[in-house]
């Protein structure tokens, strides 16, 4: 089982990941896109890079915009495989 940040961890994580917020137990990034379809274009990408990870996000979707909530849930908060899922979907954007 992944070991779970400290604060202090999820802060610096935060600050060395473009566009990203933490919220609670998870690290969130909120997108917008032209329309729809790109969104969802997106959001396809995002799922391949998560399986091929093993490690699946937390996502919303409302036409253009969507939301990614990563926290590693066995492990009660954020750790190392979200801070790698989240550079990997800023690879995407």
């Amino acid at each position: 089982m992944p070991t779970k940040f400290t604060e202090a961890q999820v802060a610096e994580a935060v600050a060395a990941l473009d566009g990203w917020a933490a919220d609670g137990d998870s690290l969130v990034r909120r997108f917008e896109f032209a329309d729809h379809i790109t969104a969802m274009g997106f959001v396809v990408r995002v799922a391949m890079a998560a399986e091929a990870m093993d490690h699946h996000p937390d996502l919303r979707i409302v036409y253009n915009r969507v939301e990614l909530r990563l926290s590693s849930h066995d492990a009660g908060g954020v750790t190392a495989r979200d801070v790698r899922l989240a550079e990997r979907v800023n690879a995407l954007v």
